[in-house]
Order: structure tokens, then sequence, then C-alpha cells
């Protein structure tokens, strides 16, 4: 073999084998430190798009909204049937759960609220005026008189159904968060650990602890999601397994996994460097790493096997395997890549951080799959039994795929085409009813029956408060919040939220004022009204509990307590906000959005609605520039990405159709199955035009191109569709959601190339020079 004729890139490597092994041995290692390192992370502030209004509005007033933002809630309850929060027993429970929740790092101590806490108190009208006091008193001893008293300051509190459950069985411990310990972001994971353990420190067979809120969540999703581990050896053990019975020699199926392996480790190593570490989301991602580079691998595999089987010695079948390959490949890699960092512009952080993962990830597959694979099967060749096997399929004539060929056929293709339009007009009717956000109640990332659902289930049907908040804030002038025309403005915007369907209670300063002044006149219902008396509205204004009132009294906090989170829940409340907003906003109060669980959840789903159409459009923009500048031709930019387009019709509709919504979790998916998908296409596309240009008939050199490529292609869409397909057992729903809408698009996708691409070139390349 001529090496002198041979590409630069080619000889560059091939010339040089043993410094570019020992390079990336050296490489190996050092990253491999690096990736050892990494460790699972989550941030709040990270699942949250950072530039919305909502957020930044919230942002600017987290200070005066605290216990409003990230918080948990741990619920201490009596477990015996005929028990009651009303014992000296539980009432020792609940003190020491809210002694020990104070103290837990990460906690803002001086926000922390239960029962035992000074600040909740009861108020009460007498014939002498006003009387109140701590809930628990300074008296309390745990004897029955004092419990009594216990129980008639519970009543007067107005926390039943807050604080305290409807059924007087428990009641909660509600603990703000600190985004930052100690000049670190707080370890939710560690976080989660410590909740745990004062649940099984106060738990028995009498009192029963249960934990809802963001850090709860996201340490049960961590914990759930590091069992991704599991799943990967399961990958690695069925990839292997397939790739043995492929090429039907282990040096093969080991080293392509090897390789497979070193771009995950060199990808985890990077990622460290950079700083990053793995959230619960982009867990995932190194796995997908893997399954990329196998599909990368199997082609340089197949290559080299059907080169040897010309009679190609170990050396020259790898370099003309690379030959064949390093165009497409690289091509399809830098696609997955860009294609990934379009995730980049939608303003959420953790999906940020995913694309640049998965960006790295299939960055270095360029290195491990299709250099570094290349130069140690120089070394180590493919078996006898695989050449043979080879040359055996290449001289024998392959009825599957001789079948498959006439999709180039004129009687075929058109009614190929027929068919795929049928199936994306049905796909677009199904899509219809695809949403933005949760469809589900409880945490839609785990499973219904997940412990921290069962827990939230149990704070919905036994609170009259719901966890779903959100917040309205209503700004003031300074010292204006005692304003008539504010409080007034406050209490027409409660009114009407009251009727808007979705909104389970509400409660604002100035439902409380009109109560205060109420009692102020012996509790009489013909005086709670807000008086536009100046001194009436200061006296009872000065009687608003901690945390409805700030320092400055520039601000109003409406809270609104949903049903659920549901996608349509939410935006049918931010709009009936929004519209009286526009109506009633004046110099005296600006209603502003949103804190609170739900309002973050809101603005969340804003910017995935915005950034969805985008992103997509996007994606295939870039997906189709590269294919025409690397082809030099519009017919190639529709034979290879037009079947990804019915693919991405076909998945929104299966995820309308399961009830899965477009969020945080499942919007990756998009671009991560279009990345992916694409190398199929180009991988069947630059064969079938190496054929053509030898001068083949377009039914031939299709053929020919699935007796080669396509024979590698097919297996790889099925190798990665059964990998992912593992996920749908996962603890984690949003894993196993993701298994299934991988599978199918690893399917699709695969399907597409080996069935429409061809039908496409029947119409596009029946001139072999327009290819």
């Amino acid at each position: 073999m001529n090496t002198k004729q041979a590409p630069l890139i080619e000889n560059t490597f091939f010339n040089f084998r043993p410094i570019w092994l020992a390079f990336f041995l050296a490489l190996t290692i050092f990253l491999g430190f690096q990736a050892v390192q990494v460790k699972p992370e989550a941030s709040f502030e990270k699942l949250i798009p950072l530039s919305h209004p909502y957020i930044e509005n919230f942002m600017d007033r987290q200070d005066d909204l605290r216990g409003l933002g990230n918080a948990v809630r741990i619920v201490v309850a009596a477990k015996q049937k005929d028990a009651d929060i009303f014992s000296a027993e539980y009432m020792q429970r609940l003190q020491d759960v809210y002694e020990e929740v104070r103290y837990l790092e990460g906690v803002d101590q001086s926000a922390v609220r239960s029962l035992w806490d000074p600040a909740v108190r009861w108020t009460q009208v007498t014939e002498e005026g006003f009387e109140g006091g701590t809930v628990i008193p300074d008296t309390y001893d745990g004897s029955a008189a004092s419990l009594e008293e216990l129980r008639e300051n519970l009543l007067k509190s107005g926390q039943v159904g807050i604080m305290i459950a409807n059924d007087f069985r428990s009641t909660i411990v509600v603990a703000p968060l600190l985004e930052m310990v100690d000049g670190e972001p707080l370890d939710y994971q560690a976080f989660s650990a410590a909740l745990e353990e004062v649940r099984d420190q106060f738990s028995d067979s009498d009192f029963d602890v249960r934990i809802i809120g963001f850090a709860k969540l996201i340490g049960d999703l961590i914990d759930g999601a590091t069992q991704v581990g599991f799943f990967f050896l399961i990958a690695l053990a069925i990839t292997f397994v397939l790739l043995f019975l492929y090429s039907r020699c282990i040096k093969s199926a080991l080293i392509s996994l090897l390789c497979s392996v070193v771009a995950v480790t060199w990808q985890l190593g990077l990622l460290n460097l950079l700083g990053y570490g793995l959230d619960p989301y982009s867990m995932l991602v190194p796995f997908l790493v893997f399954a990329i580079a196998v599909s990368h691998g199997v082609q340089v595999i197949n290559a080299m096997a059907i080169e040897a089987s010309f009679g190609h010695d170990r050396i020259t079948a790898a370099r003309l395997a690379f030959r064949g390959l390093y165009i497409a490949g690289i091509l399809a890699l830098v696609s997955d890549a860009i294609g990934f960092m379009t995730l980049l512009f939608i303003d959420i952080q953790v999906i940020q951080e995913l694309a640049v993962a998965a960006s790295l990830g299939v960055a270095v597959i360029i290195l491990t799959n299709l250099i570094l694979l290349p130069l140690l099967m120089s070394y180590l060749g493919v078996s006898l039994t695989s050449i043979m096997r080879a040359k055996n399929k290449r001289l024998e004539h392959s009825p599957v795929w001789h079948r498959l060929s006439f999709f180039t056929h004129a009687k075929a293709a058109p009614w190929s085409l027929a068919a795929a339009l049928l199936l994306g007009v049905f796909g677009f009717v199904a899509s219809a009813d695809l949403k933005i956000g949760d469809l589900d109640k409880g945490a839609p990332e785990l499973r219904p029956d997940s412990r921290y659902n069962l827990d939230n289930a149990y704070v919905t049907d036994n609170y009259a408060t719901s966890a779903d908040v959100l917040v309205v804030m209503v700004e003031t002038p300074e010292q204006g919040c005692v304003a008539y025309e504010a409080l007034e403005a406050v209490d027409r915007l409660e009114w009407q939220m009251q009727n808007v369907a979705g909104v389970q209670g509400t409660l604002s300063p100035a439902y409380i004022t009109k109560r205060v002044i109420a009692g102020f006149n012996e509790g009489n219902l013909k005086w709670e009204t807000l008086a536009r008396n100046q001194f009436v509205l200061n006296q009872a204004m000065s009687n608003l509990p901690a945390g409805m009132i700030n320092n400055q009294c520039d601000l109003l906090p409406v809270i609104l307590y949903l049903e659920d989170h549901k996608a349509n829940t939410l935006v049918r409340v931010t709009k009936a906000v929004e519209d009286f907003a526009a109506e009633n906003n004046s110099e005296a109060a600006q209603f502003m959005l949103a804190a609170g669980s739900a309002g973050i959840e809101a603005a969340t789903n804003e910017e995935i609605a915005r950034a969805q159409t985008f992103m997509l459009i996007f994606v295939y923009a870039v997906v189709a520039s590269l294919v025409f500048i690397t082809f030099r031709s519009w017919r190639a930019v529709v034979c290879i990405v037009a079947p990804l387009g019915l693919t991405s019709v076909l998945c929104q509709a299966l995820m309308a159709q399961l009830g899965i919504g477009v969020k945080v979790a499942t919007l990756p998916v998009i671009a991560l199955g279009v990345g992916i998908g694409v190398d199929y296409g180009i991988y069947i596309y630059s064969r079938l035009r190496q054929y053509l240009g030898e001068g083949k008939s377009l039914q031939d050199a299709y053929y020919h191109t699935l007796r080669s490529t396509g024979k590698a292609v097919s297996f790889t869409g099925l190798t990665l569709a059964i990998g992912v397909g593992t996920w749908v057992f996962s603890p984690i729903k949003f894993q196993a959601d993701m298994g299934i809408l991988l599978t199918f698009m690893f399917l699709w996708n695969m399907i597409g190339a080996l069935w429409l691409l061809p039908a496409f070139a029947h119409f596009l390349l029946k001139n072999p020079s327009k290819a």
C-alpha cells in the first residue's frame, strides 16, 4: 500500500502509532484520576431560569419572602388510630424534631417555624380587647391542663390546616434553606441524607416523620439516579454480547467497548477539570456518550473486517477503515456536538450543563473511537473467523438486503413517501395535545408510589393548604404597605383569585387586617372590612404575623394555595394575575409574579415553552448546514435530515399520548435524539454516494451500502435501543420516560435512515453526479 498517497490526517496518526498510543494512555490515566473525583451535585438555582422576570422579581425580594422559596416541610404524625397531637409524648417528639432540624447544616435557623417557635402565636378578641400569646405557653409542662390550654390556643391560632393537620394528628415543621453554606453551595445529597437520619431517629411504632420539599426531592433523585451505574453495567454486558454475536471476534468486541469506556472516562475527567459535577439530569449523559461511542466503534470494526476480507493485512485494513470513515464520522460527531450545544440557548443552568457534558462527550469520541480504536486494531487485527464471515457475507447473495434495496425502486419509493407523509400528519395531530410542564400530581420525576410522593399525598390530603404555593408580590412605596389604596387592591386581587379554578385558598395581609379590625369591634363580622381611617389600619397592621410584612413596609405578599402544579393550572392562575395587574397596577400598588414553588415552576414552564420551538429549529438548521457543507448538495440535506424530522414529530406524539410533558427532564431528549440519529443517515449516504460514484445503479449502490454500512447501522440502532430500554425499570420516573423516548428515537431514526433515505434518493439521486 502506498502510504504517500494517503490523506495527511491518516499518515499523521498511523506513521507515529506508538507515540499516539503512549499519549492516549497518559491522557487516559490523567483524566481517569480526574473522573473519579466527579461528585453528584444539585442546586436550586440551577433548575430555574434566572433571567425570567418572575425569578428576577423573586430573587430581588427573597430576603422578604423567607420560607416561600427553597424550604423543606417535616411532618410529625401520630401513628396510632386513636392518637392525636394532644399528648405529652407527641409534643416532646415534635420539640425534639424541631430542635434537630434547626441545627442541620444548610437550614436558616432563624426562619424555622413549628408550634414550638415563639413566632407562632394565637390571638383572640375579648370584651377588654385583644389577647394573645405563644401557642405553646411558657407554663406548658405536659400535664392534662396544659394540653387542654394548648388545644384552645391552637383553635385560636388560625394554623389549623396550615401548620396543624385538619384531623389534629400531625403538625409541620417548616425549614427554609440557605443556598450557600460557608461559602460553598448546599450539598443536597448530604442534606437529604441528614433528613433521612432525622426520619429514622424519630420514627417508631407511635410516630411517623414525613418530609417534602425541593431539597428532599433532589436528594431522592440523586440517590435513584446513581443507580444509572447499575444500568450502565447492564448495557455494557448486553453490548458486549451483541458485539461478539455481530463480529464473532472477542478482540473486536472488547477493544470497541474499551474505547467507548475511555470516551466516558475522558468526558467525566474533563467535566471535573472544568468545575462541573453530575446532577440528577446529566447523570444519564455518560451512558449516551457510551452509546454513541459504540455506534461509531461498530462502524470501524465492520469496515475493518470488510477490508481484511479482501486480503489486506492488519495495518492496511485499519488504514482503509479509517480513510473510509473519518470524514463521515467527524461530520456525524460534530453535528452531534453542535446539536447538543443548542441547548445552551435555554436559560436553565442544569440544561446548559447537560449540553456542555454531552458536547464534550461526543467531541472526545472523535479521538477515542475514530482514531484510538483503529490504531489499536492495527496491532491486534480482527479474528480469522470474523474475516471469513465478512468474506462469505460479501460474496454470497443477501435476500434480506436485496429486498430492502427495493425501497429505491420506482414502485416502492412513492408509497414510502406517502406512508411517511401520513405518519407525519398523524404525528402532528396527535402531538397537538403535548403539554409544557408537569401533568401529574406530586413530583412527576419520581414514581407515584415513591416515598416522597406518598409523603406529598399525605400533606395534600390532611392539610387545607397544599405544598403548591404561588406568591404574588405587591410592591408599594416605602412605608406604603399600610395605605388603604394598596390594601384595597390586594383585597380585590384575593377575592378574584379565590374564584379562579385551581386555587384552593388564599392568604394576604389584607385578609388578616380585616379579621383584626373585626376583632377590635367585638368580632362583629359587619366590621370585617378595610377601614379608610389610616390610624385604624396602622393599628390592625401592627398585628400581622412574621413574614407578612417587611421592615421597609413596601411589600405585600398574596399567597395562593393551588390544587396542584399541573401546567394548565399554572397557566390559568398566572394569566388571571397578569390580567388583574394590567388593569390595576398603580403608584400605590404594583402586582408582580412570582415566588413560591408554583411560581418558580410557572417561570420554568414559560422558559421551556419559549425555547422549545427555537431549539428544535436551530438544531435542525445546524445539522442541515453541516451536511450541506460536507456533501455540497441540498439533496444530501433532504435525504439525511427529512427522516429525522418524521422521528421528532412522532416522538412528540408519543409524549402526548403517554402523558409526558415537555420539561427540564425531557426537553433535552429532542436535541439528543436528533444529534444521535443523524449519524445513521450520514454513514449510509456517504457510502451510497461512494458506490454511485463507481458507476453503479441506485438500487445496486443501495444494496451494497446495506451489505456494509446498513448492517452496522441496523445493529447499532437495535443495540442502543436495547441498552436504553433497560431504563424503563429505573425507580426514577423521568429516567424511565427518557428510556422510552430514546428507545423510540433510536429505532425510528434507524428505520428512517434505512427506509426513507432511499425513497428520497430515488427522486433526488437518479443522476449519480448530483449525489
